[in-house]
Protein backbone atom coordinates (compact mmCIF):
# COMPACT_ATOMS: atom_id res chain seq x y z
CA UNK A 1 0.00 0.00 0.00
CA UNK A 2 1.31 3.47 -0.92
CA UNK A 3 2.31 5.63 2.00
CA UNK A 4 0.84 8.70 0.33
CA UNK A 5 -2.17 9.60 -1.76
CA UNK A 6 -1.40 12.31 -4.36
CA UNK A 7 -3.17 15.52 -3.37
CA UNK A 8 -4.55 14.04 -0.16
CA UNK A 9 -1.49 13.76 2.09
CA UNK A 10 -0.42 10.42 3.53
CA UNK A 11 -2.73 7.42 3.36
CA UNK A 12 -2.95 7.50 7.15
CA UNK A 13 -4.15 11.12 7.09
CA UNK A 14 -6.65 10.45 4.32
CA UNK A 15 -8.16 7.39 5.98
CA UNK A 16 -8.15 8.95 9.46
CA UNK A 17 -9.88 12.15 8.33
CA UNK A 18 -12.34 10.15 6.20
CA UNK A 19 -13.43 8.09 9.20
CA UNK A 20 -13.46 11.19 11.40
CA UNK A 21 -15.81 12.98 9.00
CA UNK A 22 -18.14 9.98 8.72
CA UNK A 23 -18.30 9.48 12.49
CA UNK A 24 -18.91 13.21 13.02
CA UNK A 25 -21.77 13.15 10.52
CA UNK A 26 -23.35 10.18 12.28
CA UNK A 27 -22.91 11.92 15.65
CA UNK A 28 -24.68 15.05 14.39
CA UNK A 29 -27.62 12.92 13.26
CA UNK A 30 -27.63 11.08 16.59
CA UNK A 31 -27.71 14.31 18.62
CA UNK A 32 -30.39 15.80 16.37
CA UNK A 33 -32.66 12.77 16.77
CA UNK A 34 -32.17 12.69 20.55
CA UNK A 35 -32.98 16.39 20.90
CA UNK A 36 -36.25 18.36 20.77
CA UNK A 37 -36.54 17.71 17.03
CA UNK A 38 -37.73 14.15 17.63
CA UNK A 39 -37.14 12.12 20.80
CA UNK A 40 -36.58 14.97 23.29
CA UNK A 41 -34.22 12.78 25.29
CA UNK A 42 -31.65 15.58 25.39
CA UNK A 43 -33.20 18.46 27.32
CA UNK A 44 -31.22 21.66 27.07
CA UNK A 45 -31.02 24.04 30.01
CA UNK A 46 -32.64 27.03 28.42
CA UNK A 47 -36.06 28.64 28.00
CA UNK A 48 -38.62 26.49 26.22
CA UNK A 49 -38.95 28.98 23.34
CA UNK A 50 -35.26 28.42 22.47
CA UNK A 51 -36.21 24.84 21.59
CA UNK A 52 -37.70 26.25 18.39
CA UNK A 53 -34.25 27.46 17.38
CA UNK A 54 -32.72 24.14 18.41
CA UNK A 55 -35.20 22.30 16.21
CA UNK A 56 -34.26 24.47 13.24
CA UNK A 57 -30.57 23.87 13.86
CA UNK A 58 -31.06 20.11 14.24
CA UNK A 59 -33.04 19.95 10.98
CA UNK A 60 -30.05 21.39 9.12
CA UNK A 61 -27.68 19.09 11.00
CA UNK A 62 -29.75 16.09 9.96
CA UNK A 63 -30.53 16.91 6.33
CA UNK A 64 -27.53 19.04 5.33
CA UNK A 65 -24.47 18.67 7.56
CA UNK A 66 -24.77 14.95 8.21
CA UNK A 67 -24.86 14.10 4.46
CA UNK A 68 -22.06 16.59 3.71
CA UNK A 69 -19.74 14.98 6.27
CA UNK A 70 -20.59 11.38 5.44
CA UNK A 71 -20.45 11.87 1.66
CA UNK A 72 -17.31 13.99 2.05
CA UNK A 73 -15.66 11.26 4.12
CA UNK A 74 -16.58 8.57 1.60
CA UNK A 75 -15.36 10.70 -1.32
CA UNK A 76 -12.09 11.28 0.51
CA UNK A 77 -11.66 7.53 0.95
CA UNK A 78 -12.21 7.19 -2.80
CA UNK A 79 -9.80 10.07 -3.56
CA UNK A 80 -12.51 12.17 -5.21
CA UNK A 81 -11.65 15.86 -5.62
CA UNK A 82 -15.14 16.94 -4.51
CA UNK A 83 -14.20 15.77 -1.01
CA UNK A 84 -12.24 18.95 -0.32
CA UNK A 85 -15.21 21.18 -1.13
CA UNK A 86 -17.54 19.14 1.08
CA UNK A 87 -15.15 18.90 4.02
CA UNK A 88 -14.25 22.60 3.83
CA UNK A 89 -17.94 23.40 4.33
CA UNK A 90 -17.99 21.89 7.81
CA UNK A 91 -15.25 23.08 10.25
CA UNK A 92 -16.44 26.58 11.16
CA UNK A 93 -20.05 25.40 11.28
CA UNK A 94 -19.05 22.62 13.70
CA UNK A 95 -17.28 25.12 15.97
CA UNK A 96 -20.32 27.41 16.06
CA UNK A 97 -22.73 24.54 16.64
CA UNK A 98 -20.76 22.87 19.44
CA UNK A 99 -20.06 26.12 21.27
CA UNK A 100 -23.67 27.31 21.07
CA UNK A 101 -25.05 23.98 22.26
CA UNK A 102 -22.62 23.79 25.17
CA UNK A 103 -21.65 27.16 26.64
CA UNK A 104 -24.43 28.95 24.71
CA UNK A 105 -27.29 27.72 26.89
CA UNK A 106 -27.94 28.30 30.56
CA UNK A 107 -25.98 25.30 31.90
CA UNK A 108 -25.03 27.07 35.11
CA UNK A 109 -28.49 28.50 35.77
CA UNK A 110 -30.56 27.16 38.66
CA UNK A 111 -33.71 28.35 36.90
CA UNK A 112 -33.70 25.74 34.15
CA UNK A 113 -33.49 21.97 34.37
CA UNK A 114 -32.12 19.58 31.81
CA UNK A 115 -29.51 16.94 31.10
CA UNK A 116 -27.52 18.40 28.20
CA UNK A 117 -24.34 18.55 30.30
CA UNK A 118 -24.24 14.73 30.08
CA UNK A 119 -23.42 15.17 26.40
CA UNK A 120 -20.54 17.60 27.01
CA UNK A 121 -17.95 15.19 25.60
CA UNK A 122 -19.98 14.81 22.42
CA UNK A 123 -19.71 18.55 21.84
CA UNK A 124 -16.01 18.61 22.76
CA UNK A 125 -15.42 15.82 20.22
CA UNK A 126 -17.19 17.90 17.55
CA UNK A 127 -14.91 20.87 18.29
CA UNK A 128 -11.83 18.64 17.94
CA UNK A 129 -13.20 17.14 14.72
CA UNK A 130 -13.81 20.64 13.37
CA UNK A 131 -10.21 21.63 14.15
CA UNK A 132 -8.78 18.59 12.34
CA UNK A 133 -11.10 19.04 9.36
CA UNK A 134 -10.16 22.72 9.19
CA UNK A 135 -6.42 22.06 8.99
CA UNK A 136 -6.72 19.08 6.67
CA UNK A 137 -9.27 20.54 4.21
CA UNK A 138 -7.21 23.71 3.73
CA UNK A 139 -4.21 21.58 2.79
CA UNK A 140 -6.16 19.94 -0.05
CA UNK A 141 -6.55 23.09 -2.12
CA UNK A 142 -3.88 24.43 -4.48
CA UNK A 143 -1.83 27.20 -2.95
CA UNK A 144 -2.15 29.55 -5.91
CA UNK A 145 -4.69 29.66 -8.73
CA UNK A 146 -5.63 31.96 -11.58
CA UNK A 147 -8.92 33.85 -11.47
CA UNK A 148 -11.16 35.40 -14.11
CA UNK A 149 -13.42 37.83 -12.27
CA UNK A 150 -15.15 40.58 -14.20
CA UNK A 151 -14.60 43.88 -12.44
CA UNK A 152 -18.21 45.05 -12.83
CA UNK A 153 -19.57 41.86 -11.27
CA UNK A 154 -17.03 42.03 -8.46
CA UNK A 155 -18.03 45.61 -7.69
CA UNK A 156 -21.74 44.72 -7.50
CA UNK A 157 -20.98 41.74 -5.26
CA UNK A 158 -18.67 43.84 -3.07
CA UNK A 159 -21.46 46.36 -2.51
CA UNK A 160 -24.45 44.06 -1.96
CA UNK A 161 -22.84 41.50 0.33
CA UNK A 162 -21.33 44.01 2.82
CA UNK A 163 -24.55 46.05 2.70
CA UNK A 164 -26.66 43.18 3.99
CA UNK A 165 -23.94 42.20 6.45
CA UNK A 166 -24.24 45.70 7.90
CA UNK A 167 -28.04 45.42 8.04
CA UNK A 168 -27.62 42.08 9.83
CA UNK A 169 -25.08 43.63 12.23
CA UNK A 170 -27.35 46.59 12.93
CA UNK A 171 -30.11 44.27 14.21
CA UNK A 172 -27.76 42.70 16.76
CA UNK A 173 -26.18 46.04 17.71
CA UNK A 174 -29.64 47.50 18.31
CA UNK A 175 -30.43 44.64 20.72
CA UNK A 176 -27.17 45.14 22.62
CA UNK A 177 -27.76 48.89 22.96
CA UNK A 178 -31.29 48.17 24.17
CA UNK A 179 -29.94 45.87 26.90
CA UNK A 180 -27.39 48.49 27.92
CA UNK A 181 -30.06 51.17 28.18
CA UNK A 182 -33.01 49.24 29.62
CA UNK A 183 -31.51 46.03 31.01
CA UNK A 184 -33.47 43.76 28.67
CA UNK A 185 -34.41 43.10 25.04
CA UNK A 186 -36.49 40.70 22.97
CA UNK A 187 -35.79 37.19 24.33
CA UNK A 188 -33.08 38.44 26.68
CA UNK A 189 -34.79 37.65 29.99
CA UNK A 190 -35.49 34.07 28.95
CA UNK A 191 -31.99 33.16 27.70
CA UNK A 192 -29.35 35.83 28.40
CA UNK A 193 -26.38 33.52 27.78
CA UNK A 194 -27.73 32.56 24.36
CA UNK A 195 -28.39 36.24 23.63
CA UNK A 196 -24.79 37.22 24.33
CA UNK A 197 -23.19 34.21 22.64
CA UNK A 198 -25.07 34.70 19.37
CA UNK A 199 -24.36 38.40 19.21
CA UNK A 200 -20.74 38.12 20.31
CA UNK A 201 -19.96 35.36 17.82
CA UNK A 202 -21.90 36.93 14.94
CA UNK A 203 -20.53 40.45 15.47
CA UNK A 204 -17.02 39.31 16.41
CA UNK A 205 -16.63 36.33 14.08
CA UNK A 206 -19.23 35.73 11.35
CA UNK A 207 -19.71 39.28 10.06
CA UNK A 208 -15.97 40.14 10.07
CA UNK A 209 -15.34 36.94 8.08
CA UNK A 210 -17.75 38.22 5.44
CA UNK A 211 -15.85 41.48 5.07
CA UNK A 212 -12.53 39.61 5.03
CA UNK A 213 -13.86 37.38 2.23
CA UNK A 214 -14.65 40.43 0.08
CA UNK A 215 -11.33 42.08 0.93
CA UNK A 216 -9.37 38.99 -0.12
CA UNK A 217 -11.12 38.93 -3.50
CA UNK A 218 -9.59 42.35 -4.20
CA UNK A 219 -6.16 41.91 -2.62
CA UNK A 220 -5.22 38.20 -2.60
CA UNK A 221 -7.42 36.67 -5.27
CA UNK A 222 -4.93 34.05 -6.50
CA UNK A 223 -3.99 32.75 -3.05
CA UNK A 224 -7.30 33.00 -1.16
CA UNK A 225 -9.22 30.25 -2.99
CA UNK A 226 -8.95 27.80 -0.03
CA UNK A 227 -10.08 30.53 2.39
CA UNK A 228 -13.03 31.47 0.17
CA UNK A 229 -14.21 27.86 0.17
CA UNK A 230 -13.79 27.58 3.93
CA UNK A 231 -15.65 30.83 4.61
CA UNK A 232 -18.43 30.17 2.13
CA UNK A 233 -18.88 26.67 3.46
CA UNK A 234 -19.60 28.28 6.80
CA UNK A 235 -21.73 31.12 5.42
CA UNK A 236 -23.99 28.82 3.40
CA UNK A 237 -24.52 26.17 6.07
CA UNK A 238 -25.02 28.73 8.81
CA UNK A 239 -27.51 30.83 6.84
CA UNK A 240 -29.51 27.68 6.15
CA UNK A 241 -29.58 26.97 9.88
CA UNK A 242 -30.58 30.55 10.74
CA UNK A 243 -33.42 30.51 8.20
CA UNK A 244 -34.57 27.10 9.42
CA UNK A 245 -34.66 28.45 12.98
CA UNK A 246 -36.69 31.45 11.84
CA UNK A 247 -39.29 29.38 10.00
CA UNK A 248 -39.68 26.96 12.91
CA UNK A 249 -40.21 29.96 15.20
CA UNK A 250 -42.77 31.36 12.73
CA UNK A 251 -44.81 28.15 12.43
CA UNK A 252 -44.73 27.56 16.18
CA UNK A 253 -45.83 31.15 16.90
CA UNK A 254 -42.70 31.87 18.96
CA UNK A 255 -43.22 35.12 20.91
CA UNK A 256 -39.63 36.17 20.19
CA UNK A 257 -40.04 35.77 16.41
CA UNK A 258 -39.47 38.92 14.35
CA UNK A 259 -40.51 38.81 10.70
CA UNK A 260 -38.17 41.63 9.51
CA UNK A 261 -35.21 39.54 10.70
CA UNK A 262 -36.45 36.55 8.70
CA UNK A 263 -36.71 38.73 5.59
CA UNK A 264 -33.12 39.95 6.04
CA UNK A 265 -31.85 36.41 6.59
CA UNK A 266 -33.74 35.20 3.52
CA UNK A 267 -32.27 37.92 1.30
CA UNK A 268 -28.82 37.29 2.76
CA UNK A 269 -29.19 33.58 1.93
CA UNK A 270 -29.96 34.42 -1.71
CA UNK A 271 -26.96 36.77 -1.88
CA UNK A 272 -24.69 34.14 -0.36
CA UNK A 273 -25.72 31.37 -2.75
CA UNK A 274 -25.48 33.68 -5.77
CA UNK A 275 -22.18 35.01 -4.42
CA UNK A 276 -20.71 31.55 -4.07
CA UNK A 277 -21.70 30.78 -7.66
CA UNK A 278 -20.08 34.03 -8.74
CA UNK A 279 -16.87 33.18 -6.89
CA UNK A 280 -16.69 29.64 -8.28
CA UNK A 281 -17.19 30.97 -11.83
CA UNK A 282 -14.39 33.45 -11.20
CA UNK A 283 -12.07 30.57 -10.35
CA UNK A 284 -13.39 28.35 -13.16
CA UNK A 285 -10.78 26.22 -14.84
CA UNK A 286 -8.46 25.80 -11.85
CA UNK A 287 -6.51 22.59 -11.64
CA UNK A 288 -7.47 20.34 -8.76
Amino acid sequence: MDSASPGFGSSFERIFVSLLAIVTGILLAYLAILGPLYMNIIQYKTHITVNNQLIGQDIINLVVMCPILIIGGICLLLRKQIAKYLLAASPLFLFYYALSYSIGWEWSSAVYTGNSEKFAFHFIYIIIAGLILLLYSLSLFPGKVSSHFKKAGLIVYSVLFPLFLMIFASMWIKGIIEVMQTGTSNGYAEAPTAFWLVRAVDLGFCIPLGFISVYLLWTRRETSFPIQNLLYGFFLTQILAVNAMGWVMFFKHDPTFQFPQLIVFGILAVILFVGYGFIMRGYKGIKN
